[in-house]
């Protein structure tokens, strides 16, 4: 066969000898006739290395993400097993200190201040929290404020005049109150709010305020209580401190802090000094210690004759108990209100108008059989539940209790 052209035989002489013009022009005969060599196996692995690179990158991504939300469900579940330990601890603390104080109110027919001995009624028990845990407990006495339901014009404006609050001003203050939370109430200052004719209307309630907050709706009462801003201010830290919006009689003077004293037993500054000097230890009594009064014509040695302590009790009708569990960062707060037998109660009268309330009554009062037969069970067994609760003969009533709430305690005094 000839050789194709452009290629010659090589002679027997050079058999064996590579010849370099061969091997370029073959390669040229190859390029002219368009066959192309076959490729080379390097791009292949290269693009199956960046596939499996790509799909660790977004295997890592998912990992990191699972992670993170585990370790948040891990938090959540973790905080709210804390909070029930903490919780359970408080409560069995609580139970303590309730056991402590009808201890001393039997031996002293009644509660009159903790300066009795029972300022640290864990301590008197004998209480040991569990291991890691440390409890606060700290005493105010609700009832050593005015109460509100009770206070009348004059007092509220003597409170107000307290704070350097001009007359006129006071007493328009003390009728915008007034008005707010009773019915039918005639207003003596020339201003009368319209809360009908507001941007929202809204009515009075025409019943004692529940809480402090309702100030905030008080035509006149909301500029004197609250900033520009419309945040309470000082003025009404000091109405919390002073008023409680608990129904008792008469405030626990051995409580009452000088501008209960000033507004109700109008004692001047140089008398209620000397009487929280007195109740305090403090002062010229430092040495003798916290008093007590054990009546309330006691208070005329401390105080002098004039001045008037007709108004005040001698025993705590309502008493604040703030208790507060830690265990390292953790915290749990639970604060009640206890009422002695006899003591304060809550504000029960509805925001509700007359004649709707006798309207609803006379609905209550004409289905009260059917509801009745149709709550009945056979054998008496709710009769028997709802009796022996009702014999269950709780040494105190409880008024309140927040749990890791916000906790107004501007008074209350550290008992451990």
């Amino acid at each position: 066969m000839p050789p194709p052209r452009g290629i010659t035989r090589p002679s027997p002489k050079t058999r064996g000898v590579r010849a370099p013009r061969l091997h370029v022009m073959v390669t040229a005969e190859v390029r002219s006739t368009g066959v192309k060599s076959s490729p080379s196996p390097r791009p292949t692995r290269a693009s199956v290395l960046v596939i499996v690179m790509i799909t660790l990158l977004f295997a890592t991504f998912a990992l990191l993400a699972f992670m993170e939300k585990a370790a948040v469900d891990l938090l959540v579940d973790q905080r709210v097993a804390v909070t029930k330990r903490l919780r359970t601890e408080a409560y069995s603390a609580l139970e303590v200190v309730l056991g402590v104080l009808v201890d001393f109110r039997e031996v002293g027919n009644g509660l009159r201040s903790p300066a009795e001995g029972w300022n640290d009624p864990l301590a008197f028990a004998g209480y040991a929290p569990s291991e890691g845990c440390v409890i606060e407990v700290t005493f105010e006495d609700e009832s050593g404020k005015l109460s509100l339901p009770h206070i009348n014009a004059q007092v509220m404006t003597n409170l107000f005049m307290q704070w350097g609050v001009l007359k006129n001003d006071a007493d328009a203050l003390a009728d915008a109150l007034l008005g707010w939370m009773k019915r039918g109430h005639v207003y003596t200052s020339p201003l009368q709010p319209n809360y009908e004719y507001g941007a929202i209307p809204y009515e009075p309630p025409g019943r004692p305020m529940r809480s402090y907050h309702e100030l905030a709706a008080i035509d006149r009462v909301r500029d004197y209580f609250y900033d520009p801003d419309g945040r309470p201010n000082d003025a009404w830290r000091r109405f919390v401190d002073n008023v409680s919006l608990f129904d008792f009689a008469k405030p626990n003077l051995n409580a009452a802090k000088p501008d209960v004293l000033a507004a109700l037993g109008q004692y001047d500054p140089m008398q209620t000094r000397n009487v929280t000097d007195y109740l305090r230890g403090q002062g010229n009594f430092q040495t003798n210690g916290p008093g007590i009064f054990q009546n309330n014509n006691d208070v005329a040695n401390i105080a002098g004759p004039t001045g008037d302590a007709g108004g005040f009790a001698t025993t705590i009708g309502a008493l604040r108990i703030n208790l507060t569990v830690r265990e390292g960062r953790n915290e749990y707060r639970v604060s009640t209100v206890i009422a002695p037998p006899g003591g304060a109660t809550t504000v029960q009268t509805t925001a509700t108008k007359k004649e709707t309330t006798t309207a609803n009554s006379a609905t209550q009062q004409q289905n009260q059989p059917n509801a009745t037969q149709a709550s009945a069970k056979p054998g008496g067994t709710t009769g028997a539940k709802d009796a022996a609760g009702r014999n269950l003969k709780y040494p105190f009533t409880l008024l309140e209790i927040r749990e890791n709430d916000e906790i107004y305690q501007a008074s209350a005094t550290p008992t451990t």
